[in-house]
């Protein structure tokens, strides 16, 4: 069996060119090649274009390449976390292609399998798809999207072997399986180089053809970024909110598998018990998520898509985010809850740009929104301004159509049977004059 080239971070770094398009593994720090990173950013090497699900935290791996100028182009689905990419988009610094998560995670799944594209109806009816081929398939929208490659991809395992075999650690397959398969050039970051054999073969998940070097580098908590520590990701906690995800929780039923945005819907989590036997679900590559650590992060355990550190329950999963997505979208995520800006009479949801702000971020919304069996929306009912969030038409961007099941807010229960936006619980200490007054959306009353 053939043995991979082991070379320095410097070495892999002077083997891309000025204009190459380069991938970087990662889920937020988790899983991301930072050392080959921080190598290609000492040298001169720019023009780049990026591809990653977003572009490191400031400073620190392809955050760093930003600051330096090196990337001419972003493509990914989730900028907003960087505000120094914000920045440079709004500056005119970078080009940003943004992408749902899943659509990007097939992209590369598609560009690494000699597949020119594909149809998804993740997007459909949104501004990202405004310039794309639409077509109906079992009469629904459906957006095509090109395969991605790329000359290098920079990838992070926990273990190789001499073979170039690569075992990835919990949630750190995340974009790295995908990306090992769709670039000319493959360099793999890993913590560990075992001799070939020592790998339990059904254990690999990815086999050494597809990787050319092999870069040994040991993850420190600075690499970790955000994620280095449970205690960076404080929840924001009320009584209204606790409400909401008290509401939220008793639509769940046992066995019902079950993503949860962030914000309230976080809150959820902390409520289920291992009697309500609910499983959940995270975008980046787990199933049976279990609670925060009481102390600890991304060096001992996995990580939720707020990049937060969490336990993993008896029976849980690992598997990389297209494969994630291949669940949200083939229809084995029986519920998702998410926040939102606006909800509509039809069903529509906005809840990833902020009015004023450049449309950097819409991460795994626009898959889950299309993909899971039922939405259940949980948010304010009105805005800082005391504007009404349940409108008659979204104003916002939308995240997808005529999606939406439920609406939670702090006032009120809303869904639509009949397609119908129905008023059917208040929530506790609201009236119904008070809801009344603070929704401009018609509704039909059906208290009980």
């Amino acid at each position: 069996m053939k043995t991979v080239p082991r070379i320095t971070p410097e070495e892999a770094a002077a083997m891309v060119k000025d204009g190459d398009v380069l991938m970087a593994g990662g889920f937020g720090m988790t899983g991301n090649p930072v050392h080959l990173l921080h190598a290609l950013a000492e040298t001169s090497t720019g023009n780049l274009t990026y591809i990653g699900n977003n572009v490191g935290e400031p400073g620190l791996g392809g955050g760093r390449l930003l600051r330096n100028g090196q990337i001419k182009k972003a493509i990914g689905s989730f900028f907003t976390s960087n505000p120094e990419a914000v920045e440079a988009a709004q500056s005119g610094e970078i080009t940003v292609q943004l992408l749902p998560q899943g659509s990007l995670a097939e992209a590369i799944r598609a560009g690494g399998a000699g597949i020119g594209g594909f149809y998804t109806p993740a997007a459909a009816g949104t501004v990202i798809a405004e310039d794309s081929e639409t077509r109906l398939i079992n009469g629904e929208p459906h957006v095509f999207v090109p395969a991605l490659r790329a000359n290098v991809a920079f990838i992070r395992a926990r273990v190789a072997d001499t073979a170039g075999n690569l075992a990835y650690r919990m949630t750190e397959q995340n974009f790295n399986k995908a990306m090992a398969t769709a670039a000319d050039l493959v360099i793999a970051e890993v913590e560990t180089i075992v001799p070939v054999g020592e790998l339990d073969p059904n254990h690999i998940h990815t086999t050494g053809n597809y990787v050319d070097y092999l870069v040994q580098a040991h993850t420190t908590l600075e690499d970790l970024g955000s994620s280095a520590s449970v205690a960076a990701s404080g929840k924001k906690v009320d009584d209204d909110r606790m409400n909401m995800a008290r509401r939220a929780l008793a639509e769940l039923k046992r066995g019902d598998v079950v993503n949860l945005g962030i914000g309230v819907p976080t809150l959820v989590a902390d409520l289920i018990t291992p009697e309500h036997q609910i499983i959940l679900h995270t975008e980046n590559g787990m199933v049976g998520v279990g609670p925060a650590p009481q102390k600890g992060g991304a060096m001992e355990y996995p990580v939720n898509a707020g990049k937060q550190p969490v336990t993993a329950l008896p029976g849980s999963a690992y598997f990389d985010s297209a494969d994630s997505f291949a669940m949200i979208r083939g229809g084995h995520v029986d519920v998702a809850i998410m926040g939102g800006l606006e909800v509509d009479e039809a069903a529509n949801l906005a809840n990833w740009a902020v009015p004023g702000k450049p449309l950097l971020g819409v991460g795994g919304a626009m898959d889950l929104a299309s993909g899971a069996r039922r939405l259940i929306v949980t948010m304010t009912h009105t805005d800082r301004n005391g504007n009404s969030k349940i409108v008659p038409v979204c104003s916002l961007p939308l995240t997808a159509v005529g999606v939406v099941d439920m609406v939670i807010t702090e006032l009120a229960v809303f869904t639509y049977p009949d397609d119908k936006l129905t008023l059917i619980e208040l929530m506790p200490g609201a009236t119904l004059d008070e809801v009344r007054a603070k929704t401009t959306a018609t509704f039909i009353e059906n208290l009980t």
